[in-house]
Parts: structure tokens; sequence; C-alpha cells
């Protein structure tokens, strides 16, 4: 897919040891990015790095608690160090705590916004000057189905992928006179570690899902890797404050 395209560019991927982050991962590889996976579980870190190697890419593991200020910061810097270059951020990092608004507790809130939407904004916000010294580069925030749709299981989720898409399309706005594009990508339904935990919590999500999906099947991680390599590369250079869905016709439904 896109051989070459990327080739000579860096790219950085929270939450990229797995999952969605994953997937998006290896379709920024064979396109010829090098890629920085960064997430907490070393191990799981460990293993996707070998995964993308085996594609033939560069790629390394920089640990890092992205809801945390000195730890974003130290991400990119350690990337720059490394690499020489940052082009591609994606802002993929994400967890859920299912309960409803009256069981959630202010921790869980805060626990939940921080690494879904704080992580974004600091990611973004550490980026901005290597970018523009550069003369342009890529962000893309990962949304959700519940950037659209409301959902009375996970109020704070869907709070924080919303504001992903909020906070797109402000950074899209100030950036792009820097040749920054910033673009949003709202994944469908995905068979993911998230999803299988959300299938064991919510009783009937998984026939509820198929039965609404055109595509009449749950995505995968794979499905992503498209849309990250045309966000991460030139031919979006005209394409920014957008949310893409990419779920099976989904969100066409009535």
């Amino acid at each position: 897919m896109a051989d070459g395209v990327l080739k000579g560019r860096v790219a950085v991927v929270t939450g990229g040891n797995g999952g969605i982050g994953l997937g998006m991962a290896r379709g920024l590889a064979g396109a010829g990015a090098a890629i920085v996976v960064s997430g907490r579980n070393a191990e799981k870190s460990r293993r996707a790095v070998a995964e993308l190697e085996k594609l033939g890419a560069q790629a390394v593991a920089i640990e890092a608690d992205v809801a945390q200020e000195a730890a974003v910061e130290a991400l990119v810097r350690r990337t720059v160090d490394r690499f020489g270059r940052l082009d591609v951020l994606i802002n993929n990092a994400g967890m859920n705590i299912r309960k409803p608004v009256h069981e959630l507790s202010l921790a869980e809130w805060r626990q939940v916004l921080d690494t879904n939407l704080t992580s974004a904004f600091l990611a973004s916000r550490a980026v901005y000057p290597i970018m523009k010294k550069a003369g342009g580069g890529k962000i893309i925030n990962i949304g959700s189905m519940m950037s659209i749709f409301g959902t009375s299981f996970a109020p704070a989720y869907a709070a924080s992928k919303g504001g992903i898409v909020q906070l797109t399309r402000a950074t899209a706005a100030a950036w792009a006179r820097d040749n920054i594009q910033v673009n949003a990508v709202l994944p469908g339904w995905i068979d993911t570690e998230l999803t299988t935990n959300a299938r064991r919590e919510v009783s009937g999500l998984h026939d509820r899902v198929l039965a609404r999906t055109p595509a009449a099947r749950w995505g995968v991680p794979d499905d992503l890797s498209g849309v990250a390599v045309f966000l991460g590369g030139p031919a979006s250079d005209f394409v920014t404050g957008t949310a893409i869905p990419v779920d099976g016709g989904y969100s066409i439904q009535g």
C-alpha cells in the first residue's frame, strides 16, 4: 500500500503498541515511515516494534504517560534526538470506564478525560514548534462513534471523544497557515482489546453492532491503516479540520 510515499518521514503513535494504534502504525510503516511507538506497557511495545521492524521499518519504543506534561515533552524531545525530525503525530492513546453518570467518580472522570483528550492537547502543543520550523506536519486525532452518538454507559469517554473533534477543528484553524494539517478519524466498532471488554460488560452489544453496520462485520485494526497513510502523507495537504468515520457504514444508518 502506497509504498514509499512516507519514506524519510517520522511518525509518533501514542498507544501504538496494540489495537487501532498498531494498525495505523503498520500502515505508516508499510508506506516507508519510521515509527515511534509510545505506550506504558513495555512488553507490548517491544512486540509492536518487532512487528514493525519485520515490515522493514525503523521503529523504537518510548515509554510515556501521555497524560503528564513532562512525559509528553520528553517523548517529543527523544523522538527528535533519535531521528532528527517529527512529521506525523497520531494521538491514539485512550481508555474507558463504563459506568452511567450517576455512578462515575470525579477521579474516574478526570482519568478518562486526561488520558483521551488532555493527552492530545499536550502532544499537539509539544510538536507544534517542531512542525512549524520544518515547514509543516500532520496530526491525526482518534475520535470514536461516540464523537457523534450518545451512550448511557460511557459518559466520560463520549465527552472526551466529542472534545477530540472540537480540538481538531480548533488546532486545524490555528495552524493551517503553518502548513500543519490536523484531522480526526472516527473508528466504528473495531475488534480490539478495548471493545472485547465492552462486549463482556455491555449485554447484546456484539449483535447490535452487527445489525447496524452495513458492512455486516466488526472492523479490524488494519482497516485504519489506509486512512493513516492518507492523512499522514502528501495526498491530504489540502485536507484539514475533518472528522472521517471509518466504520463500515455504521454512522450513516438512521
